[in-house]
């Protein structure tokens, strides 16, 4: 099916992180409600949660809290809500992420973080996780403008030297589809129903399977 999508090959995969890579909707819900609740407000709407889970984080505060209250934001989430204390034990690596990028390693294929976090939240799942060092480059919303804006796809391609057509995006929101065709990539659309990519898998698993033909052979053996 893939080798349609990747005429010359599939050179590098980019990985959006929350939805992605982590299991995260849970822990940031409560780390948001817990910021309203602070003000004495309630908690967040479904579509409240939408636009946060795919917004940077400072983005979906000043989206749910009321424009009164932004000058107290940095406070809370400073010395009330913290979210390494707090939050950071909630998340859960995705299953079959760890074996598909050892797998992806072990076969030459390159691979990239594109984040709407910030570099320091992105370094701080990448250490709770241990995940090997397979990343390069990690772009964060704090490097470049957050999707979705192409830009960091872009510079992930550039940094490669590659031809976007050539490398896969996997993400789970709207902002991930729109930033990576804004820069020519191939998306996959994950483990969201109501999301269409390129490619359109429920997980891992699934992943794999639709990229079997494209997969370079392994280049050392684990």
């Amino acid at each position: 099916m893939s080798a349609a999508l990747f005429l010359h090959g599939l050179a590098g995969v980019v990985f959006d992180c929350d939805g992605v890579m982590i299991d995260s909707r849970e822990a940031n819900t409560i780390f948001y409600n817990r910021v309203l609740a602070y003000f004495g407000l309630p908690p967040m709407t479904a579509e409240q949660e939408r636009y946060s889970f795919m917004a940077t984080a400072m983005q979906a505060l000043l989206y749910i809290v009321p424009p009164k209250l932004h000058s107290q934001i940095g406070y809370v989430v400073s010395n009330v809500v913290l979210y390494d204390r707090d939050i950071v034990p909630l998340l859960r690596l995705k299953p079959g992420f760890k074996d598909f990028i050892d797998e992806l390693h072990s076969r030459g294929v390159r691979m990239a973080v594109h984040t709407n976090r910030t570099l320091q939240g992105m370094q701080t799942v990448l250490d709770i996780f241990s995940l090997p060092s397979y990343f390069s480059p990690v772009v964060a919303a704090d490097m470049v403008t957050p999707k979705p804006s192409p830009e960091g796809a872009v510079r992930i391609c550039e940094d490669w030297g590659c031809n976007p057509t050539s490398v896969l995006f996997v993400g789970d929101s709207n902002h991930d589809k729109m930033a990576a065709e804004g820069a020519g990539l191939v998306f996959a659309a994950m483990g969201n129903n109501d999301l269409r990519g390129q490619i359109t898998v429920r997980d891992f698993k699934e992943l794999r399977a639709a990229l079997a033909d494209v997969l370079p052979p392994v280049i050392w053996h684990r």
